[in-house]
C-alpha cells in the first residue's frame, strides 16, 4: 500500500468484527511505529495492549460517562433540527461497544522524555504531544497497511488515576490516548472529508493563502 492511500484512508473506524489481531500482526505495527519523530529521540512512548474481557470491561465503563456528557449537549443543540450527525451516531455506537472491540491500547508515555515548551504562555499547552503523537499516528498507519482498522480517542485521559492502578502503570509516566484496534465490520473509508489545501495553507503571514 503506498503511503499515501494509507493517509487517506486511515480514518476513524467505530465497527468491528469480534476477529482477534494476531499478536504478529501487532508487533509489525508497533516496530514501524517506534520510529516516530520525537524529541532528542528520548522514546517516551510506551503502549499497553489489553484484551483482556474485563479489562475492557473496566474500561468502557470509566470511557462511557465522559461520552454521554458530550453527547447529551449534543443532542440538545440539534433538538432544534431534529437529526444527531451520522458521525456522533456512530461515535455513540462505538462509546457503548467499547469493551467489544478486540484490541484496546492505552498509550503511555514518561513524563521526563517530554518537553513543552509553552507552558508558561498562559494557555493550554500542546508541545509535550510532539513526542507522542506523531509514533501513535505511526502505529495507526502501520496497522491499515496490514487492513487492520483504528480509533483514537482521549476521553479516557480524564481517569488516569483509574486507569494507573488497574493496569499498574508507575509513577513518571502518564496516559495519553486510548487506541481500539481491530478489523473493520464495514471495511474502510474510500474517500476522507477534509478542508482543501487552499483553505489551510498560508505564506509568510496568516492572511496570505499560499495556494488560490
Amino acid at each position: 500500500m503506498e503511503l499515501s492511500e494509507a493517509m487517506r484512508s486511515t480514518g476513524t473506524c467505530r465497527y468491528y468484527t469480534d476477529e482477534q489481531v494476531p499478536d504478529d500482526v501487532l508487533r509489525a505495527a508497533f516496530d514501524d511505529a517506534r520510529f516516530g519523530p520525537q524529541g532528542g529521540n528520548r522514546q517516551p512512548v510506551r503502549w499497553i495492549v489489553v484484551q483482556d474481557a474485563e479489562k475492557k470491561k473496566r474500561l468502557a465503563e470509566l470511557y462511557l460517562p465522559y461520552w454521554e456528557g458530550y453527547y447529551a449537549m449534543v443532542v440538545e443543540g440539534t433538538k432544534a433540527v431534529g437529526a444527531v450527525p451520522a458521525t456522533v451516531e456512530s461515535a455513540n455506537h462505538f462509546a457503548h461497544h467499547l469493551a467489544e472491540v478486540p484490541t484496546l491500547i492505552v498509550v503511555c508515555a514518561e513524563m521526563d522524555g517530554i518537553h513543552p515548551t509553552d507552558h508558561e504562555l498562559g494557555r493550554l499547552s500542546v508541545v509535550g504531544g510532539a513526542s507522542i503523537y506523531p509514533t501513535v499516528q505511526n502505529l495507526t498507519l502501520a496497522l491499515r497497511q496490514q487492513g487492520v482498522a483504528s480509533a483514537l480517542t482521549t476521553l479516557l485521559c480524564a481517569e488516569e488515576p483509574a486507569v494507573r492502578e488497574m493496569l499498574s502503570i508507575p509513577d513518571g509516566f502518564i496516559t495519553a490516548a486510548l487506541l481500539a484496534v481491530g478489523y473493520p465490520a464495514k471495511g474502510f473509508p474510500r474517500k476522507l472529508t477534509r478542508s482543501p489545501v487552499e483553505e489551510i495553507v498560508f505564506r509568510d503571514d496568516f492572511a496570505t493563502p499560499m495556494y488560490a
